[in-house]
């Protein structure tokens, strides 16, 4: 088991390798969930994950012999460009097995590190296996993402930072995969302020770690928006910590964590993929189990793919009600298009998408129905709209939105 002592090691020799990332108060999310909300923004660091932490505390104390040898990596992406960067940096070999379903961002940036980048597998396990058999074969030194005294080590400093920098906090609330970063910083906590309450977070569609702590039969998902912490087998040493040292362990669905991203791009101008969202998503489901506390949150990683950034921001618009789809249904003459976007517009909304509908309607064969996509400034505009279309005499309502969203 680690103590305190390895953890304060570890940081030493992080030292001047890594950003002391800062860990401020945010007074929006404070009002919204009613406890006194610190953001510990490791999405800050150079990989913009504090993922790094863990790669060069092990990669510090490689012996010459194994720095000649290379290292290898499996991993889904922080990790991967945590172990490229100060591969890099010392001047060792570097091969990182990634899953197929990996992030082309995470890709990109791994290889501009100039690691080896290996794509195999469809879960993390799959690529541990793969990387594994590698290391074997080609003599290489295989870094674990998660399950190995140096990395939990390395992990564990982002607590010494939080607590150095805002004493006196009474809870932690970290995102859980494999388990490091919990692990690491709830020996350093516990260690420094024995009473904080360390509380985990993972994905209901991968509830591994819950699972293996709890006793519970949770079923696992194929695939997660939170993918840093899509992880299917936790690790031994972390499960060990956490029975010890973690309080609680909550689950999050991945709507709350798309919601989360949202608000964390708005609220606090700074993005963030679905693993560090998931502290927030925590807080906003569970409010009642943090209220009137001091809660700090760890902001772990910041690599998400703008694609899947951008259909969260458009979901999110949905749940806010400034996204909405509306039917008119309109008799189907040259003006009936015109006019209904006139009103539209007249009521002050902007039209994103139309769309005709002749064939699949059970309207009246000389009738259309018109599906919009409009933009609004809410759910109560979105009424005002629907009012307008109504007093033009329009046949007009909001098309019902998937319960996923609601």
């Amino acid at each position: 088991m680690l103590d305190l002592a390895d953890i304060q090691r570890a940081a030493a020799r992080l030292q001047g390798h890594l950003l002391h990332t800062p860990c401020v108060a945010s007074r929006t999310l404070s009002d919204l969930t009613g406890a006194q909300v610190f953001l510990k923004f490791e999405n800050l660091q150079f990989t913009a994950s504090f993922k790094e932490r863990g790669a060069c505390n092990k990669l510090a104390q490689l012996t010459a012999q194994e720095r000649a040898r290379g290292v290898i990596a499996m991993s889904a992406g922080n990790h991967a460009q945590g172990v490229a960067y100060h591969a890099q940096r010392l001047g060792v070999r570097a091969v990182i097995v990634m899953p197929l379903f990996t992030p082309g961002i995470k890709i990109e940036r791994t290889r501009s590190f100039g690691a080896e980048v290996v794509l195999h597998g469809n879960s993390l396990d799959e690529a541990r296996t793969h990387a594994e058999q590698l290391a074997q074969q080609q003599g290489l030194v295989f870094v674990h993402p998660y399950d190995d005294p140096d990395i939990v080590a390395g992990q564990g400093t982002v607590a010494l930072e939080m607590l150095a920098d805002v004493p006196g906090l009474d809870t932690l609330v970290v995102a859980v995969g494999g388990g490091g970063l919990i692990a690491g910083m709830a020996t350093a906590a516990r260690a420094l302020q024995p009473g904080i309450e360390i509380i985990g977070v993972q994905t209901s569609r991968f509830p591994a770690m819950v699972n293996a702590i709890k006793g519970t039969r949770h079923p696992q998902g194929s695939s997660s928006i939170a993918e840093g912490i899509a992880v299917g087998t936790p690790g031994k040493l972390p499960q060990d910590i956490i029975r010890q040292q973690v309080g609680d362990l909550l689950l999050v669905d991945e709507g709350d964590i798309e919601q989360a991203i949202v608000m964390l791009l708005e609220v606090e101008k700074t993005l963030v993929e679905g693993a560090g969202a998931a502290g927030l998503a925590a807080l906003l489901k569970y409010p009642a189990r943090f209220r009137g506390k001091r809660v700090g949150l760890v902001l772990c990683g910041g690599n998400i793919d703008p694609l899947l950034l951008a259909a969260i921001i458009e979901r999110g618009m949905v749940r806010a009600g400034r996204l909405a789809r509306l039917r008119v249904s309109a008799r189907d003459v040259p003006g009936s298009l015109a006019a209904i976007t006139a009103t539209v517009a007249q009521a002050g909304a902007n039209i994103n998408e139309v769309h005709h509908q002749r064939a699949f309607t059970t309207l009246a064969a000389q009738n259309v129905e018109i599906e919009l996509v409009i933009q609004t400034r809410g759910p109560q505009h979105i009424s005002d709209v629907l009012a307008a279309l109504q007093a033009a005499g329009l046949t007009a309502h909001q098309a019902a939105v998937d319960k996923y969203l609601t």
